[in-house]
């Protein structure tokens, strides 16, 4: 299942990580919320394809370690997602539609 478009109207925020919003629920090493309003990206369902990082001219995704996940180990975490250009390169790119543009 992709990315919940209505992640801000169905989701409260439950933390803060780097710069940006957590949008829970949030219970770790299985659950993770979505990481970021500008550049969201879905942390349950994120794979670590890496496909988000060639895409984004502006290099707005770091790995985060995630260990325990059972998606994936690491995650597309958007560190720098004040940096967005808004250009929606990283989307169609992602294999699990795990990222939303706003």
């Amino acid at each position: 299942m992709p990315i919940d478009p209505d992640f801000q109207e169905n989701r409260e925020v439950a933390e803060r990580h780097l710069d940006h919003e957590v949008w829970g629920p949030v219970n770790p090493p299985g659950v993770l919320g979505i990481h970021g309003t500008i550049a969201a990206v879905d942390f349950d369902i994120c794979t670590a394809d890496g496909s988000c990082f060639v895409a984004c001219p502006v290099d707005v995704f770091e790995w985060l370690e995630t260990p325990g996940h059972p998606a994936a180990d690491k995650k597309a975490d958007p560190a720098l997602e004040k940096d967005c250009v808004v250009c929606y390169a990283c989307v169609p790119v992602c294999p699990v539609d795990a990222i939303k543009i706003l």
